[in-house]
């Protein structure tokens, strides 16, 4: 069957001496993989378009598993992600989310919608940091883990959030604290950016400053809910933590 599809490389391993194997991510037809035969090669009409990150227009011929790439048009290159290691990393590490999560072949509009503007603000020096987490809470939501970030998880009534337990799904009240140990203390300024990463549409993101300590705050929940609800191990989300350890 021939698909013509406008969409994002998120994988891309070499195979064989000169082809490339792609994974793309498009809006109507979810996730798929082609291989790009002689991408590798220098004079190749398929090696710019095989690029990870790029957005582009691609034709495929796929009657298995793996399609073969017939045609390939590039739209948005994304050459700032890629030129430099910061916004590549945290590119990869939503690539790579979206590879392990979505299945084949099951499209997912939203999503897709979320990509593409996560990318494109991490191109445009937006804070990466809060691009991985809105990007992470839709992810979580597609998941069915969405957090409940309105009544306490503990008493259903609507007080004022004293922690964030992972483990119950939500926030809890100062009363029923004793329900998670484990829970972690939030502020009223990490309760709403919470509830804004549940909410907004990446699409309509602006900058957004944020202190340091309320960032490190941030990425611990968000970390720590991602692991207890979705559990997978990145690898891309392994190197951006060895990044931030060596002040990198």
């Amino acid at each position: 069957m021939q698909y013509r599809v406008q969409a994002i490389v998120i994988r891309s391993m070499d195979y064989g001496e000169g082809n490339k194997i792609m994974t793309l991510f498009s809006r109507e037809q979810g996730k798929m993989s082609v291989v790009a035969r002689g991408a590798k090669k220098v004079k190749s009409r398929l090696g710019s378009a095989s690029q990870l990150f790029t957005f582009g227009d691609y034709s495929f011929f796929k009657s298995g598993q793996l399609g073969t790439l017939n045609h390939a048009e590039i739209i948005e290159p994304f050459h700032k992600i890629r030129e430099d290691l910061h916004k590549a990393a945290h590119a990869s590490y939503l690539a790579e989310l979206t590879d392990r999560m979505m299945g084949d072949q099951e499209g997912q509009p939203f999503l897709f919608d979320q990509l593409k503007a996560s990318l494109q603000a991490i191109q445009e020096d937006k804070e990466p940091e809060i691009v991985d987490h809105l990007y992470v809470m839709k992810m979580i939501a597609y998941a069915g883990y969405t957090p409940e970030l309105d009544d306490c998880v503990g008493c259903r009534e609507a007080r004022e959030p004293a922690a964030l337990s992972a483990v119950l799904g939500g926030i809890l009240c100062e009363r029923c604290l004793a329900r998670d140990p484990q829970a972690i203390r939030i502020s009223p300024g990490i309760h709403k950016l919470l509830r804004l990463f549940v909410q907004m549409d990446v699409r309509r993101l602006g900058q957004i400053d944020v202190k340091p300590a309320t960032k490190e705050a941030l990425k611990r929940l968000v970390r720590t809910y991602f692991d207890t609800h979705v559990g997978l191990k990145l690898k891309s989300r392994d190197f951006l933590e060895q990044m931030e350890k060596y002040g990198i």
